[in-house]
């Protein structure tokens, strides 16, 4: 269905989701003088990079109208409107998750809220059980597909244009230059660095081994309970986006051992140094490619 000025009466609800992320986009854009471009999602156990932004203004999820709050132990909760050597940032330090009871469109709410906040790129990270046995514990990897499993999309229902086309394309969901960026800069810095395909599930039960070697068999490298339906909702907003997952466990079955939420949140801590330093090159990157864009 595209937009057309007002929905039918049968499929309306007041206000509509692009007045709602409107809303949030004008409560944060009030209380900063910056206008990020670039936004960054931090996943469990990594959540620190927010703390290396200058100049920062803090706001609570639940002060944001609209927005999803975060229950889930190890997410901060806040949005960080801050400069990373003078590139403005919107960091969500934390997300939410299905697995907490949210419908796949609000778990895309922020993503929609960012867009409506003038940002054009995106960077997703998230903690993720390592599938391919190339992986080790505390290895970064770069997203080049994904497998939905979650049973859930952000877009079912009425389409409004505003917001994005009805079918958006998801060849290259994952931005293959911003991936070429991340691995050439992951050289530079002399960190092992791979490509992989996420599998996106449900949670918040960590996977069986019997669901491992499912998932390995129909091509995932590495699974995670998030990241699907903001990629999803970023795509259809028209944002280019870049998605990094550390593997903060091998999955179940993989080397026997049990698997923990503490171990994941230990884990993103001990790769706090090579994830901030990938970050702290890729972004300059992200904000060149921004910049020549609006030249063109």
């Amino acid at each position: 269905m595209s937009w057309s000025g007002s929905l039918p009466e049968n499929l309306r609800t007041s206000p509509d989701d692009f007045s709602l992320a409107d809303e949030a986009a004008q409560f944060i854009l009030a209380r900063t003088p910056l206008r990020p471009g670039i936004a960054v999602v931090l996943g469990s156990g990594l959540g620190s990079f927010a703390e290396e932004l200058r100049d920062a203004t803090r706001i609570s999820f639940a002060d944001i109208p609209h927005f999803p709050v975060s229950t889930a132990f190890g997410h901060a909760g806040r949005l960080v409107i801050g400069t990373l050597e003078s590139i403005p940032l919107a960091v969500m330090q934390g997300r939410v998750h299905l697995y907490e009871g949210y419908s796949s469109q609000q778990v895309g709410f922020p993503v929609r809220a960012l867009r409506r906040m003038g940002t054009r790129a995106i960077v997703l990270t998230c903690a993720a059980g390592g599938i391919n046995a190339d992986y080790t514990r505390g290895a970064l990897v770069v997203l080049r597909d994904h497998i939905n499993l979650q049973g859930q999309n952000p877009l079912v229902g009425p389409n409004d244009e505003r917001l994005g086309i009805r079918h958006p394309d998801m060849t290259d969901a994952y931005n293959s230059q911003l991936r070429h960026s991340a691995l050439e800069e992951s050289r530079i810095l002399g960190e092992p660095i791979f490509e992989g395909i996420y599998a996106g599930v449900l949670g918040p039960s960590f996977e069986t081994p019997a669901e491992i070697r499912y998932l390995r068999t129909i091509g995932a490298d590495l699974v995670g309970m998030s990241t699907v339906p903001e990629v999803i909702a970023a795509r259809h907003a028209g944002l280019e986006m870049l998605a990094i997952a550390c593997v903060t466990n091998m999955a179940a079955g993989i080397t026997g051992e049990k698997i923990t939420h503490e171990e994941v949140l230990a884990t993103g801590e001990h790769v706090r140094g090579k994830f901030l330093s990938l970050l702290r090159a890729v972004i300059p990157k992200i904000q060149r490619r921004l910049n020549d864009a609006a030249q063109v």
